[in-house]
């Protein structure tokens, strides 16, 4: 599935992630499971180039992740860029998955990149827990039949869906089918946001 795979992403931090979050593809039919399995790897396929990158290339972009408005400010010194599996970023997230998951990942966004089994937690909290800019968590998305594109709503759709950046929604649609094909199960609808 990730013949390229940084041995940062261990299998062994996935499972340890796992069992905080025991509904993460474990909800409904076998279909709808693997219909799970299948866009959460589609979806960090696409935000680490395929478990390649554990933080944001795009280094313009890293002073820019600090929302002065959150319940969770910003640390002296500290940036909230994109790291891990989904690419976690901004001030907030940190601090509310650092509350969720307890760990000091507001005073220590870092430990994200340091820490396989806290990377892959950041992942399915956010994955099981969070909407972002889209209206439900990517976890009811496939479980409530919403489809696919509604998981890449709630992880990036301020940027990409409604038309705003077709070929990374694309990018997203074409691994979700490689992973549904290798998991073998239907893509089912709505696959584009």
């Amino acid at each position: 599935m990730f013949p390229n795979r940084n041995s940062f992403y261990t299998y062994s931090g996935l499972v340890a992630a796992l069992s905080a979050y025991p509904g993460f593809a474990n909800t409904g039919s076998d279909t709808t499971k693997r219909q799970e399995a299948a866009a959460f790897l589609a979806n960090i396929n696409h935000e680490t180039g395929g478990l390649v990158y554990v933080v944001e290339q795009n280094q313009a972009n890293w002073p820019h992740y600090c929302d002065p408005n959150s319940v969770y400010a910003c640390a002296p010194g500290k940036q909230y860029y994109g790291r891990g599996p989904i690419q976690l970023s901004w001030n907030f997230n940190y601090g509310a998955a650092g509350a969720a998951l307890g760990l000091p990942l507001l005073a220590d966004p870092d430990l994200v990149a340091r820490d396989p089994a806290v990377a892959w937690k950041t992942a399915i909290w956010y994955w099981m827990t969070q909407s972002g800019p889209g209206t439900m968590t990517p976890h009811n998305a496939i479980v409530n039949g919403s489809g696919f594109g509604e998981t890449i709503r709630s992880i990036n759709g301020a940027l990409e869906c409604n038309g705003r950046n077709p070929a990374q929604v694309q990018s997203r649609v074409n691994a979700y089918l490689n992973f549904t094909q290798i998991l073998g199960v239907t893509s089912g609808n709505n696959l584009s946001c």
